[in-house]
């Protein structure tokens, strides 16, 4: 049930966010429960803290043995972003980093503009860029065009866990870049909204909110897996079309009144 991103073999569909954990050990818990090979550290957050403390967290990252994105969550310009990434790049030595450029404070949509300047500045630069986007067609080809392998859509505004408000937009995605991986980002709150969109043919799913704000994280963590297992799945298995019609799953040739 593996995938790859940038030539990456990941055992799990599944990635997690670190952010608003009641505690590490919850955290880690979570971790472990979902089975995500990736976690996503936002730099700010991390680096703005007691060494004391961001030593301890990088020390309970090293014992999950997961891979590190590094995001740049906060930043609102091209500017910001590329440097907060290149910041990234020397902290966790790592080339890939989740790409945030936010345009709007209420509803933390991406700035576009800024999203793919940033991209094509970044890509250039050597990094391996996973940017978080809306399921808008033009910017996804920009984005392409800018040397993004992986897109990341939202399935909603961050952190409101309305599930998949565009489910037309997204499917269209999907049909017009087929050859590389999507991973929604952003918006899933319930296990069964996760399904949804694997059933959709989507390659992955980043969370945080949904599990770490959930009453039981580790539970919540345990459910996010099963259901992108099950959606992957079921994905692949090639559901049924749907009809506007009823079809009889019991043939009516041969029974006794017709």
């Amino acid at each position: 049930m593996g995938f790859s991103l940038y030539g990456v073999e990941l055992a799990s569909r599944l990635l997690l966010g670190t952010a608003q954990y009641p505690s590490p050990a919850v955290l880690a818990d979570a971790v472990r429960a979902s089975s995500a090979g990736v976690v996503t550290v936002s730099v700010r957050r991390e680096t703005g803290g007691a060494a004391s403390g961001q030593q301890r967290f990088f020390a309970l990252l090293g014992e999950l043995g997961v891979r590190v994105l590094p995001n740049t969550a906060g930043c609102h310009s091209a500017r910001e972003a590329i440097a907060t990434a290149q910041m990234a790049r020397e902290i966790f030595e790592t080339d890939w980093i989740k790409l945030e450029v936010i345009g709007e404070a209420d509803t933390l949509h991406p700035d576009p503009f800024g999203l793919v300047e940033a991209a094509r500045e970044l890509t250039a630069d050597g990094f391996r860029v996973l940017p978080y986007c809306t399921e808008d067609l033009v910017t996804a080809a920009h984005l392409r065009d800018a040397g993004c392998e992986v897109l990341m859509p939202w399935g909603a505004p961050i952190g409101t866990g309305r599930g998949l408000n565009n489910v037309y937009g997204l499917r269209a995605l999907r049909a017009h870049h087929p050859d590389i991986p999507l991973i929604v980002d952003a918006g899933i709150g319930l296990p069964s909204h996760a399904a949804a969109a694997m059933e959709l043919g989507f390659d992955g799913i980043l969370l945080n909110t949904a599990v770490a704000g959930a009453g039981d994280p580790v539970a919540m963590a345990r459910a996010m897996a099963l259901a992108i297992e099950a959606g992957r799945a079921g994905f692949e298995a090639g559901p049924v079309p749907m009809r506007d019609m009823a079809a009889p799953s019991t043939p009516v040739l041969g029974t006794p009144f017709q």
